[in-house]
């Protein structure tokens, strides 16, 4: 250890607050601002909303920095799958990272959730991570737009 190790404190904790999160979020963002000279960085989300209480039923959320479009969570309940909902979301998601000059997107899905659903949407995988229980993996996978 060196001396400017005595004036920190190390915290492991698991529900940082919003502000102690602002504080890495913006800090990198700063950093990658510099070292690029750009600032494109924007969340994106495709909902799925009931029109009768506008209550949120599913959807998809991520964001777009850089050129690329990062699809981070994606949920459908059980009775809207298998109607076509997954692909019209995935679609919207995927023209307006277009829009906005995404060139690739990248995700990564578990073996039990849809990897096939984005094979047959034009997504391929690039690695896998094996994970628990035994038998299950993350995969990545990556598409051009």
């Amino acid at each position: 250890m060196n001396s400017s190790d005595s004036k920190l404190n190390f915290e492991i904790c698991e529900n940082m607050d919003a502000e102690q999160s602002l504080a890495i979020e913006e800090g990198l963002n700063a950093f990658n601002d510099l070292m690029t000279g750009i600032n494109d960085r924007k969340p994106l989300s495709v909902l799925i909303k009931s029109t009768k209480t506008g209550e949120v039923l599913g959807g998809m959320q991520g964001r777009s920095s850089l050129g690329l479009l990062f699809i981070d969570l994606f949920f459908l309940p059980p009775e809207l799958r298998k109607m076509g909902l997954g692909t019209d979301i995935l679609n919207r998601f995927e023209n307006e990272g277009r829009r906005r000059g995404c060139t690739a997107a990248f995700l990564y899905t578990i073996s039990f959730q849809a990897p096939d659903f984005y094979k047959k949407n034009g997504w391929e995988e690039f690695g896998r991570i094996d994970c628990e229980p035994e038998g299950t993996s993350r995969i990545f996978m990556k598409k051009s737009l």
